[in-house]
């Protein structure tokens, strides 16, 4: 799998969590946080929602990543 299918999965799933978030200038360095207005709560969804979508489980004690290209680092390795 390669990083921009990744990334792609990862719109989709944001898609679903925030669906009044605009998508269309998101990129890998689009902040969670500031970019996309994740809170913690929303982060946890995402996180589970990231999990499922790909079949994967992020790694316990891991810091969380605070961009759109780090989530897609972190599936990565974790496939």
């Amino acid at each position: 799998m390669t990083k921009e299918e990744v990334f792609a999965g990862l719109k989709e799933v944001i898609a679903v969590i925030r669906p009044q978030t605009d998508l269309t200038n998101v990129n890998f360095d689009t902040e969670l946080i500031t970019g996309l207005g994740i809170d913690s709560l929303t982060m946890l969804l995402l996180s589970l929602a990231v999990e499922e979508k790909f079949h994967m489980r992020f790694p316990d004690g891991q810091a969380a990543p605070t961009t759109v290209g780090e989530v897609c680092d972190s599936v990565l390795k974790a496939l």
